[in-house]
């Protein structure tokens, strides 16, 4: 590791597009930056986000044509990791809170009153709610992914360009059950990546209210 603050992890990250194919990662390691991606917040703690860590030369072949145009990525990268959510995930509510409660972390008492309320306010919820909450959590999860890769000595790149349900059935993944939310390519970048421009800050935020016009910030 390279024990690089949040501010620096953040600063450093940037999208690379080609890497080291020599390099490879282990898979302990792999394992350590993931366990710290599940570090991130997720509604009420249901944890939606799964990972298939694509690295094999087979693996890679099959998928070779669905991802456009990242197929350098694909090439020269350690990995691809597939982030995914799970839509069942409404369903891990007592597995879930009963490990809290097994670690101490919640009494019984408030595990038996919550998960009582969440599975009547779950079972009414629309399909596309829990799919929305899925997909939000799991961004969050990926987004942490790429900073702790960055203080690992990796470099990723997110890509969201890929066939998703031809991907899918590539790996044998239930397309029903899961849905897609990005590759993250991560290895050792051979080449520095280029800065991009930001919007400066009063063009998106603004506080308590947006214009007249209901627009948050202005656009010169």
């Amino acid at each position: 590791m390279n024990n690089l603050s949040l501010i620096e992890a953040i600063e450093s990250r940037k999208s690379v597009k080609e890497f080291d194919s020599s390099v490879k990662i282990p898979r302990a390691e792999m394992e350590e930056m993931i366990a710290l991606a599940t570090k991130a917040p997720s509604s009420i703690n249901l944890q939606p986000w799964r990972f298939v860590i694509v690295e094999s030369e087979e693996a890679k072949a099959a998928i070779k044509d669905l991802v456009r145009f990242n197929t350098r990525q694909l090439e020269t990268s350690a990995a691809f990791i597939l982030v995914l959510s799970d839509n069942t995930h409404i369903h891990d509510i007592e597995k879930v809170y009963g490990k809290s409660v097994k670690l101490g972390y919640m009494p019984q008492e408030v595990m038996t009153t919550n998960v009582a309320a969440l599975k009547e306010s779950l079972s009414n919820a629309p399909e596309s709610y829990i799919q929305m909450q899925g997909m939000m959590d799991a961004n969050l999860a990926a987004m942490q992914l790429m900073l702790v890769a960055k203080d690992y000595g990796y470099d990723t790149n997110p890509i969201g360009g890929f066939e998703r349900d031809e991907v899918m059935a590539a790996l044998s993944i239930n397309k029903e059950r899961y849905m897609p939310v990005m590759f993250i390519a991560i290895g050792k970048g051979v080449k520095a990546p280029h800065d991009s421009s930001r919007h400066e800050l009063e063009e998106i935020m603004s506080y308590n209210h947006g214009d007249a016009d209901g627009i948050v910030g202005k656009s010169s």
